[in-house]
């Protein structure tokens, strides 16, 4: 079984790409600015509202506090620079804290100097990134909060925002949890419509009402054809530690006969999943998923499981409430 360095990330800010952020930054600017996403451009683009007001009320240096209205974890400072950058400089940041750092309500994130025209123009587009990234990384370190200081690892999902990956995954590790997959490229997992494909027969099959409201297709999974999927997976990808997601107790042994490394135990009561531990016994990394919230992750706590994942770290966050505050 590969090591659990190859299961999991962490990111940091040195993760990212640089040109990737000016992109996004120089996309949100646009959107602003020049009605970007628009079919008809506007014929007069720019920051109308600053343009209007008298040359004198903007010429002199400009001071300005983001602000915590809220306790919250910081996330998304580092971006600061980059989008004063993209608006034309003759401004500075001064950060205050470190992503990932506790903050306090009425806790000062960063102190921005320079050209009011540049700062009021840029304000919104700084706050809708960090409020955004901050609300990710508070509302995660609720969820590790929740799941309490044992073995058991929180991860987030797939389930982002198209384009915003990385940035929100980063903002999941800021709040103390833990990245999944990064995309399809760093990890083979053989879910319900992958194991469909090596003609399984298919049968309706209910699930707690607590994870799903309808009945789901439950997958019949030939334990040859499993086998050499797996099989198959290793020979194509034997860099790569190979997932498969089971439904129920009873596929379990044709996944750990095949070798999965990590088994992802999805939609499974607490019974099923003490009855899934015992079966597995520490032969493959195991994974809970499938109806998990914040009220109901201290029950998997004390279960022994590897790891448990949610999407809802990232869709179910409420943005931070931060101001930029102007000083005189």
């Amino acid at each position: 079984m590969r090591a659990a360095a190859k299961i999991l990330h962490r990111l940091a800010w040195a993760d990212l790409d640089p040109s990737n952020l000016r992109r996004l930054v120089t996309m949100a600017r646009d959107e602003d600015l020049a009605g970007l996403g628009l079919r008809v451009k506007p014929r007069r683009t720019g920051d109308r509202s600053t343009a209007a007001l008298a040359r004198s009320a903007t010429a002199r240096t400009g001071r300005a506090d983001l602000v915590a209205r809220e306790p919250l974890i910081a996330c998304g400072l580092p971006l600061i620079p980059l989008i004063l950058a993209a608006y034309g400089g003759q401004t500075a940041a001064r950060l205050r804290v470190r992503d990932g750092r506790a903050v306090p309500a009425g806790g000062i994130l960063a102190t921005l100097t320079g050209s009011p025209r540049t700062l009021l123009a840029a304000e919104r587009v700084i706050l809708n990134f960090v409020q955004r990234l901050s609300g990710i990384a508070l509302h995660t370190a609720r969820h590790v909060a929740a799941l309490g200081p044992g073995p058991t690892r929180l991860l987030d999902t797939r389930k982002t925002t198209p384009g915003h990956r990385m940035l929100e995954k980063y903002a999941v590790a800021c709040g103390g949890g833990w990245n999944h997959r990064l995309g399809l490229f760093d990890r083979v997992m053989l879910k319900d419509n992958h194991l469909a494909l090596l003609g399984c027969a298919a049968e309706t099959s209910p699930v707690p009402k607590a994870a799903r409201s309808l009945p789901r297709t439950k997958l019949t999974v030939p334990t040859s054809a499993l086998v050499s999927a797996i099989a198959a997976a290793r020979r194509g990808a034997p860099d790569l530690p190979v997932e498969v997601e089971v439904d129920s107790p009873e596929q379990i042994p044709p996944v750990l006969a095949a070798g999965a490394d990590v088994i992802l135990l999805d939609n499974f009561t607490s019974a099923q999943l003490r009855r899934a531990l015992v079966l597995i016994a520490g032969r493959a990394f195991t994974e809970a998923s499938g109806g998990i919230t914040l009220k109901t992750l201290p029950g998997y706590a004390g279960l022994g499981l590897d790891f448990v994942s949610t999407g809802a770290l990232v869709h179910h966050s409420v943005w931070a409430d931060i101001g930029l505050d102007w000083r005189a």
